[in-house]
């Protein structure tokens, strides 16, 4: 029975949640490239991106065209830093700027959780719901800062193949779709989806969506570097 990964790097042990067959990722290191489309109120880009990670370290990632950075961004449990190269600028700074811009609360390891397309159990004292769909799939939910998550699990390999976060008193909604699973050489048990595409929602901006899809998802335990350093002469980015 597949089971959630909550110990760390190369575990994966049942949690407080033994009626959910959640699968979790457990590599240490992650090293991928590929490309992301996005389309904001109808202007549609496309970028070339880059992700690295070290489990619930440090999350370091970059968009640009070929050849020319755009944007960098490093998440650490506490922390958020991100450059703009093209307008000149950066932030640094707590979650509640990507709380902002996603339109739903945000911390480190829901973050992580949304690139990996990970379980996180329900928070401690509250029994998540759990429905039993088409082909043996669970739809688990349970209420969080005041919006509700939901995840749907595959039936068989216990990996999550949609994510909901949803606000009903603001009609904030954010999806994130996982399909293309692939098994890893390094991890050859837990398949990896290996394009995801997201799509937040509200009133006051409408949809947007980003489709990221990976070419090439190196994991282990080598070592990578996440070098991130504010040029002169950019300015800060007000929260």
């Amino acid at each position: 029975m597949p089971t959630t990964s909550t110990k760390g790097p190369g575990t994966s042990v049942s949690v407080a949640e033994p009626a959910v067959h959640a699968t979790n990722t457990a590599f240490l290191f992650m090293n991928a490239k590929g490309k992301a489309q996005i389309n904001m109120k109808g202007n549609k880009q496309s970028a070339n991106i880059a992700l690295r990670m070290r489990r619930d370290s440090i999350i370091w990632v970059t968009a640009g065209l070929v050849g020319i950075e755009g944007v960098r961004a490093v998440l650490t449990p506490d922390s958020v830093r991100v450059i703009n190269k093209l307008e000149k600028t950066y932030f640094t700074g707590g979650y509640d700027y990507l709380s902002k811009l996603l339109n739903v609360p945000v911390t480190f390891a829901q973050m992580q959780a949304l690139l990996l397309g990970d379980y996180l159990p329900a928070p401690i004292g509250i029994t998540p719901k759990i429905a039993v769909e088409e082909a043996g799939r669970q739809r688990v939910s349970y209420p969080l800062a005041g919006v509700l998550v939901e995840r749907l699990l595959q039936a068989g390999t216990g990996r999550v193949q949609q994510l909901k976060v949803s606000d009903e008193a603001t009609q904030r909604n954010l999806t994130v779709d996982y399909t293309d699973f692939k098994v890893l050489d390094e991890q050859p048990t837990v398949p990896f989806a290996h394009s995801t595409f997201i799509q937040a929602q509200q009133p006051a901006a409408g949809v947007v969506t980003a489709a990221i899809n990976y070419s090439k998802v190196n994991v282990g335990r080598e070592r990578l570097a996440f070098p991130f350093a504010v040029p002169k002469g950019y300015k800060r980015m007000k929260q």
